[in-house]
């Protein structure tokens, strides 16, 4: 069984997806599936990335997409930075 991923890691990982999604963006159905979260989990995750301007969101044929924005591409590369450098001390997020 994996462990479980804290909210830092979490966070890596929807902006990491939505990068991977570029500029269309990726719908709340996929993004739920492909970060394997509950949509409480996601919703709550998703309001705090827009908040902070990480990624945008927007209504398209009644679904939501998930942008991520220059700033949030900023917080990815750092994060994924020091992930590598907190890997190379054995201290894995």
């Amino acid at each position: 069984m994996a462990p479980y991923r804290n909210s830092v890691k979490i966070v890596g990982d929807v902006l990491r997806i939505t990068d991977e999604s570029g500029v269309t963006g990726v719908n709340l159905t996929a993004l739920l599936r492909k970060a394997n979260l509950s949509y409480g989990k996601l919703a709550a995750v998703a309001g705090k990335l827009v908040q902070a301007g990480l990624v945008n969101e927007r209504l398209e044929e009644g679904q939501r997409i998930y942008v991520i924005t220059q700033q949030g591409r900023e917080y990815l590369r750092r994060y994924q930075q020091f992930a590598e450098v907190a890997n190379s001390f054995g201290l894995g997020l």
